[in-house]
């Protein structure tokens, strides 16, 4: 067992070795991330039982991360599918995971993804309960408690857990077009309503806690109103829970439990930079972790590129993690091919957000694959690349398979009008 939290031995003024991780991998001082352990400003989810983790640091000063989200449900999904979906996860750049299964197998799926994971790994701890039990009016408060302590002993590094939702907050959605759109937010306040009864979570948070505190978990406070769709973005219902969860991250950081906090969710492009400045105003600094936002209603196949766009925009103002969206978004559950395309191309947006805050070496691999580019060194530029097999492949389908031999014009403008072999006798080819 731990000699404490991450939290509670940065307070202590200790470097844990899982800090020592996230300063090398990020270029920072050791000391530096401790501080902002301490303060609550980066989180390193890093549940004592995960043996196979490489830690991971999550704050605004770091670089920008994203989750993938994988698992099953009952229309699909096998133990190898979710395998297959984690290898591609870590394959294409994902910084952590979050297990969203709510099919069959639920324990052998999750307990295999933290074996195998060197990720952070993430529930929605809640889901587990409700495929267990059924009907979710059945559930009882020591229903949930016993789940997270089952899970946190399993190695789970982080759960959601959507504690700021109230009784009070439910009446908030009923001018809404989406009305509850997140999963584990509608069961919660279903719950309540037929109960007449407050949130369980809220109600026990400090038994939350207390597990949490025991393993190391962190708790990502979870969005249970974001909006699902623009017209329901920024409105008082999102905006109530924001305010509980701000004041559920002092009890956390009391109680030396790392907490990040989720946000929305379909928001226009021009109303992002104000939620990204509420949350960090309400909820005293602590990490933004947002999904999307999907800046249009309209993307359905193409939600990936929605969700991206809003993505890059959040994380320039400040957001630490993106949530990734996948092209099979509200159609249906994601397949490996899908995580794919979902992680790179929010793998772009924290990248190109990252360059628009100026993190130290953002611009880096940018600035050597422009003089990859202006020398034609085709070979070198798919090492660059986010997805070097894709742009490998994309140039082999244009016509060349020898790159000993490689072409010494673009491939799009051929010979006689490629801009930069001309101007290769214009300009000095770059060191």
């Amino acid at each position: 067992m731990a000699q404490g939290t991450q939290a509670s031995r940065a307070r202590a003024g200790e470097i844990t070795p899982e800090m020592r991780v996230v300063a090398a991998d990020e270029g920072h001082d050791p000391e530096q991330i401790r501080r902002e352990v301490a303060a609550g400003t980066i989180c390193i989810p890093a549940n004592v039982h995960h043996t196979s983790l490489h830690a991971c640091g999550i704050g605004r000063s770091l670089r920008t991360k994203v989750n993938a989200n994988i698992g099953n449900s009952k229309v699909g999904s096998s133990l190898e599918g979710e395998l297959e979906k984690l290898r591609v996860s870590v394959q294409y750049g994902a910084d952590a995971v979050m297990d969203l299964s709510t099919g069959a197998d639920l324990d052998v799926i999750r307990a295999a993804i933290i074996r195998e994971s060197r990720l952070p790994v993430g529930t929605v701890p809640v889901y587990a309960v409700a495929a267990k039990i059924g009907d979710f009016a059945r559930v009882t408060a020591d229903d949930l408690l016993a789940e997270l302590r089952h899970q946190a002993a399993q190695g789970v590094d982080f759960f959601t857990i959507h504690a700021g939702l109230l009784h009070e907050h439910v009446a908030l959605v009923q001018s809404r077009l989406t009305g509850i759109v997140s999963r584990g937010g509608s069961l919660l306040a279903r719950w309540m309503m037929e109960h007449d009864a407050e949130n369980p979570f809220y109600e026990h948070f400090d038994e939350v806690l207390a597990i949490c505190a025991e393993h190391d978990v962190a708790l990502s406070l979870g969005d249970g109103l974001r909006p699902g769709s623009l017209h329901d973005a920024n409105d008082a219902a999102q905006f109530a829970e924001l305010k509980t969860l701000g004041s559920l991250v002092g009890r956390c950081r009391a109680a030396d439990v790392q907490v990040f906090i989720e946000g929305p969710g379909h928001v226009p492009l021009h109303l992002i930079e104000e939620n990204v400045r509420l949350q960090q105003e309400w909820c005293d600094g602590a990490p933004f972790y947002v999904l999307g936002p999907l800046v249009t209603d309209i993307g359905a196949g193409y939600d990936h590129v929605t969700s991206a766009i809003g993505g890059a925009v959040a994380a320039m103002h400040g957001v630490a993690m993106l949530c990734y969206v996948t092209p099979k978004e509200h159609l249906g559950l994601p397949d490996a091919h899908d995580v794919r395309e979902g992680i790179t191309v929010h793998r772009l947006a924290a990248h190109a957000a990252d360059i628009a805050r100026g993190i130290k070496g953002a611009r880096d691999r940018d600035d050597a694959m422009s003089r990859a580019r202006f020398r034609f060194d085709w070979e070198t530029q798919f090492e660059l690349a986010l997805d070097g097999d894709r742009a490998r492949q994309y140039y082999r389908q244009s016509g060349s398979s020898d790159l000993q031999g490689a072409r010494d014009h673009c491939t799009m403008c051929g010979e006689d009008f490629c801009a930069m072999k001309i101007s290769q006798g214009l300009c000095s080819l770059p060191e």
